[in-house]
């Protein structure tokens, strides 16, 4: 599978680039480039390879949130002139 210039010349204009005869004879090297190295991936033989959802295995980590009751006079201090509202830090709304 290769990839034509009238292929580049209209993702190019769907991302609203304006590509010179240059540039696209250069994206259409590099990505034909590209494909050829994905065609040489897919003849591996993964058969035998288990699935990985994570090279690195790390995992998220969830915890439920807790509420903390900071003594008046640190929250006095964090806050250098802010608002408490029932004992909490008032912060403006999000929208």
């Amino acid at each position: 599978m290769s990839i034509t210039n009238d292929e580049i010349k209209y993702v190019a204009g769907l991302a609203r680039l304006e590509l010179s005869a240059a540039e696209i004879k250069k994206f259409s090297g590099q990505l034909n480039g590209i494909l050829e190295y994905i065609g040489q991936l897919k003849g591996v033989d993964t058969t035998r390879v288990k699935a990985a959802v994570s090279a690195s295995g790390l995992m998220d980590v969830w915890r439920t949130d807790e509420i903390k009751e900071w003594p008046r006079d640190e929250v006095e201090a964090a806050l250098n002139q802010g608002e408490l509202e029932g004992g909490r830090i008032r912060v403006k709304r999000v929208l």
